[in-house]
């Protein structure tokens, strides 16, 4: 039998968090574990990690991982973060966070506070009308 004070400890013991289990721009089937109104766009595992070290969790982040759903293989897309839920005497480190869905909708909720994410939208371009691409026609006048 295993050694239970090494349970909740070792890192490969804790939960893990993809950033498409958040994501609102993923499909159920696509990922997302999480109701679509609470997601978030686009988050990053070094936003999750801020979060759940805000919340006091013990967080392990694993840049080299990719969700196996994910097809695009950007590295803004990479990662994914191990989450402490228990100690080591099987009681949950944070009272209000006791279950993978409870840190994941909790994490979703907090990301859009972050001030990377405040001051983005502050300064961004989503503003500025696109155009059509930049490709024009070519046709010869006679």
């Amino acid at each position: 039998m295993a050694d239970l004070t090494k349970l909740h400890t070792d890192p490969s013991r804790f939960i893990c968090i993809y950033p498409a289990y958040i994501n609102n721009k993923k499909t159920v089937a696509e990922g997302r574990r999480i109701p679509i109104e609470k997601a978030v766009q686009n988050p990053t595992c070094s936003e999750i990690a801020d979060v759940c070290r805000a919340n006091k969790l013990q967080v392990v982040v694993e840049a080299d991982k990719m969700y196996t759903r994910e097809l695009n293989r950007d590295v803004q897309f990479r990662g994914r973060v191990r989450v402490q839920l228990k100690n080591e005497d099987g009681t949950p480190c944070v009272d209000k966070l006791t279950s993978r869905k409870a840190v994941m909708l909790r994490v979703a909720e907090d990301i859009p506070k972050l001030k990377t994410r405040t001051q983005k939208s502050g300064g961004s371009d989503q503003n500025v009308p696109q155009g059509d691409g930049g490709k024009k026609s070519k046709k010869k006048k006679k």
